[in-house]
């Protein structure tokens, strides 16, 4: 290997790691985020947000329990948020996924910047499948298209949900 290849080949090995790092202490900053909502300390998650957080919603209107809570509308004890799946993808964005029996399926996206969440998006009673759509550098290989990552509610499978695509 020329020392062009073996250069290439440690940037590359470090990229990784680093990303790996970044997407661990991003999921952890996810999972301290539910466990201070779940014990109603809500005060604490205000250190994880952005002052200029973009807050986007789809869903019913009645189902808007996350901004509740975090605006002080509503107590924790409202809607308890116990996310099923925490998932890192990439650098910035964190996916959680949950489920309350048949009657409400959930998922956030979190966008974080710097170790503070940016963006939220939070998406009730719907499919979601996020979508890669920047174009991809030449040592990354995705063994699904451009899928990164796809709904999976379990005990709403038989319900008829609308899908959305969220594309990154």
């Amino acid at each position: 290997m020329d020392s062009i290849s073996t250069s290439s080949a440690h940037i590359l090995k470090h990229t990784q790691i680093a990303l790996s790092e970044t997407e661990q202490r991003n999921r952890a900053t996810a999972e301290t985020l539910y466990k201070s909502l779940a014990t109603g300390r809500t005060h604490a998650v205000a250190k994880f947000l952005a002052p200029d957080l973009e807050w986007w919603f789809h869903g019913p209107p009645h189902c808007q329990y996350m901004m509740r809570v975090l605006t002080g509308d509503s107590s924790h004890g409202e809607f308890r948020f116990e996310p099923r799946s925490i998932t890192a993808i990439g650098d910035s964005v964190v996916v959680a996924e949950g489920w309350e029996g048949a009657q409400v399926y959930w998922v956030h996206v979190w966008t974080l910047k710097d170790g503070l969440i940016t963006q939220f998006r939070e998406y009730f009673n719907t499919w979601l499948v996020v979508t890669d759509l920047r174009q991809p550098a030449w040592e990354e290989i995705r063994h699904d298209g451009l899928t990164v990552w796809r709904s999976q509610p379990r005990d709403l499978f038989h319900r008829s949900l609308p899908a959305i695509v969220l594309a990154l």
